[in-house]
């Protein structure tokens, strides 16, 4: 099979390490194949990015390699050569620092997850238009509260609130240049303190800190200080794609994403 030129996408479906509500549910032996709207949501990922030409190959990080084999269709995209596997590591962090390291060295890779099952081309086609535009070292895709409460005004979601507005992560990262490795570094050691907080407000300074909990800090301004302290150039990508920030993360998401991929397909057959 001839490699197709553009972006390298790397999926993550490694375990999270804890039971997994809806994989025990369904009986899965992995949660990144569960069925939404009759399709497993990585499947559902995979085909996505297959269809873009910004992207060339594909891989997906996954604490199970194994498990691919249970979906007949992932299974014949690995035996194709279409569908690349790398074994995840103990983190997201660190499988994508592992991935950029020794796997996609130019640098020039999209991230996204295997249960953004409504990520579409138009989504990802969108955010990787403006990451081509961009001179940032690495983007970060977010969606307004306002974009996203207009739209689904009875979701919840986690919010980084800044002044002037509120945002929600899309799951969907570029890392435009070799110099985007130190933020999957800085990532990485990020994630190594989650049970230190204390250490994690040091790498930031107090200062910034502050301001960010007094809200003071627009979205601009906090990521031009993350650069500072990170040491390469981060900006972010703000989405209008109220379904950008929706991932399957618990039975209530699955409803919901479940009722609009089956309304959209109904409207499709209308």
């Amino acid at each position: 099979m001839s490699e197709r030129a553009g972006f390298t996408s790397l999926v993550l479906a490694g375990s999270r390490g804890e039971a997994d509500p809806l994989a025990e549910a369904t009986g899965l032996r992995h949660r990144a194949l569960l069925d939404v709207a009759g399709v497993p949501m990585l499947l559902r990922v995979v085909r996505t990015l297959a269809a873009m030409p910004e992207v060339g190959r594909i891989i997906v990080s996954i604490d199970d390699p194994a498990a691919l084999n249970e979906q007949p269709e992932l299974a014949a995209r690995v035996e194709d050569g279409s569908l690349e596997v790398h074994q995840s590591l103990s983190s997201p962090s660190h499988s994508v620092l592992d991935v950029l390291e020794n796997v996609a060295s130019d640098g020039r890779v999209l991230v996204t997850t295997a249960d953004h099952a409504l990520l579409t081309p138009e989504i990802a086609g969108h955010f990787l238009s403006r990451v081509e535009r961009s001179k940032a070292d690495v983007l970060v895709g977010l969606v307004s509260r306002r974009v996203i409460e207009a739209r689904f005004p009875d979701t919840t979601r986690t919010y980084l609130h800044m002044r002037g507005d509120a945002w929600s992560g899309a799951n969907l990262f570029a890392f435009r240049t070799p110099d985007g490795r130190r933020a999957a570094a800085f990532w990485r050691r990020a994630e190594s303190f989650r049970k230190q907080p204390w250490r994690l407000v040091g790498t930031f300074g107090p200062v910034n800190l502050l301001l960010f909990l007094l809200r003071r800090l627009d979205l601009d301004a906090a990521l031009e200080r993350a650069s500072k302290v990170i040491g390469t150039r981060v900006a972010a990508v703000t989405l209008p794609f109220a379904e950008a920030a929706v991932d399957v993360d618990r039975p209530s998401d699955l409803e919901l994403v479940t009722r609009l991929l089956a309304k959209k397909r109904s409207a499709q057959v209308s």
